[in-house]
């Protein structure tokens, strides 16, 4: 691939250091603290979009950075100045996962930028690190390959989770998930079908400078390949002619297959993704009951709406573990809270936040709210469970127990719904059972986990 000419300094590469230093030594969360930053930004868009690899790539390769960066540092990457350590890592990020930036612009950056924050002796030891980096990175020594510890380091993931998965899922599969949970997640978007249609929406995506493809897996919708402008810039966008959202995510609307009129009732809605895609199956007739504990998530909900123009969807803040569990909803869905490791690539410092005691807590929670979903499902209707995790604990044993307590439910087939969908024999033959996991980059999307159940008459 050919590189680009770059300056050595730019003001791009400082705030992805200043970013990388909040959220690693701060605690600070990255999505919130790059929107925010990039909110305020003078940068260009090129700018704009080098800062928010650079952040993302850095805080998901961490493990990874810091592995090699220590074979080449007197004392650990942990006991370096800790601006020190974040212009290192960037710029390790850059020499190791950045073919396009030559290796003399992160160095030279790297340099400048510790000798105006640390000082000009670190600034000495920054540009040796460096340089010692570029000379050896061809030959560089790893754990034992196929080793948990190669898996976690060479991954960039937590050894609790790697190990997981491995009892989970086998070695094979893990890996696969690990390499997809350190590729840049993709840009999808749902089309509005109440608003356009696919071939209107993909002549004005060109018109306004996005280069975009169809889905291989999903209808009417689209995948991003370039752009000029940030999304919510665009005119398609602002009109209300798609929604930003993962296919896995998209199967949702298929798998609880929502008919014009019915009454649904969406649990843990968020910000509407999916309420919004029943909205527009059921041609914005009938009710949506979306039911959100968070009001600033019910705002979002609420502005979706207004701009996806649908007006079926009363939004309505709410614990649902004390809401009334009168069995009258002829479609449930439920979105439960969950450990979110199907979509790990998508929140780079989700994965060094996630601890096996929280996913213990959530079972518990999910347990729950299913039960509750459950009571308030009418008799012949539909209950939908969801996550966005892989993990048997959160999934299927969370459903194995419901039905072990709920002798009036059963899982309801739904191949025949999702029968566009690529899938191979093995998960076909689930969906027939009436539960499908999809693993992270399987089919080249996010991780999601689906049951559905029916309640008899």
């Amino acid at each position: 691939m050919q590189k680009q000419n770059i300056s050595p300094i730019s003001d791009a590469r400082e705030m992805a250091v200043n970013l990388v230093y909040n959220i690693m030594e701060s605690g600070a969360y990255a999505n919130l603290s790059l929107e925010n930053a990039l909110r305020s930004s003078t940068l260009s868009q090129n700018d704009k979009n080098l800062v928010t690899e650079l952040v993302n790539g850095s805080i998901r390769m961490i493990k990874h950075l810091d592995w090699v960066l220590n074979l080449f540092l007197r004392k650990s990457i942990h006991e370096q100045n800790p601006l020190m350590r974040s212009v290192l890592r960037i710029a390790a990020y850059q020499i190791m996962f950045m073919e396009r930036i030559p290796d003399y612009a992160a160095v030279n950056s790297a340099v400048d930028i510790t000798r105006k924050k640390v000082n000009k002796t670190m600034a000495g030891v920054c540009n040796a690190v460096l340089r010692n980096l570029i000379r050896g990175k061809d030959d560089l020594s790893y754990p034992s390959i196929n080793s948990l510890d190669y898996l976690s380091v060479y991954y960039s993931q937590p050894e609790w989770l790697v190990q997981l998965w491995l009892a989970c899922y086998g070695a094979e599969v893990t890996e696969k998930m690990l390499a997809y949970m350190n590729h840049k997640p993709l840009l999808t978007l749902r089309l509005n079908s109440l608003r356009t249609d696919a071939e209107t929406l993909a002549r004005e995506l060109t018109g306004e400078g996005v280069t975009s493809r169809p889905s291989e897996l999903m209808h009417d919708s689209f995948v991003i390949e370039a752009m000029t402008t940030s999304i919510d810039q665009l005119n398609s966008y602002q009109s209300g002619k798609f929604y930003v959202q993962n296919e896995a995510s998209m199967l949702a609307a298929d798998v609880l297959d929502p008919q014009e009129g019915e009454h649904i009732l969406d649990l843990c809605s968020g910000v509407g993704g999916k309420a919004t895609h029943f909205a527009e199956k059921m041609k914005n007739k009938g009710i949506i009951k979306a039911v959100e504990l968070y009001k600033h998530k019910l705002s979002i909900l609420n502005n979706n709406c207004q701009r996806l123009g649908i007006n079926i969807i009363a939004a309505e803040q709410n614990d649902i573990l004390t809401m009334d569990s009168d069995p009258v909803w002829q479609r449930v869905f439920l979105d439960a809270p969950c450990s979110g490791l199907g979509v790990l690539n998508r929140r780079a410092d989700a994965r060094w936040r996630k601890t096996p005691q929280e996913i213990n807590e959530l079972t518990q929670l999910q347990a729950a709210l299913l039960e509750k979903a459950g009571e308030m499902t009418a008799p012949d209707g539909i209950l939908v469970y969801s996550t966005c995790t892989v993990n048997p604990a959160e999934n299927e044993n969370i459903i194995i127990s419901f039905l072990d307590k709920n002798h009036t439910f059963r899982l309801d087939p739904f191949a025949d719904l999702i029968s566009y969908f690529p899938l191979d024999q093995k998960d076909r033959e689930m969906t027939k059972k009436g539960w499908l996991a999809i693993m992270p980059g399987k089919y080249g999307c996010d991780g999601m986990f689906y049951a559905r159940l029916r309640r008899s008459m």
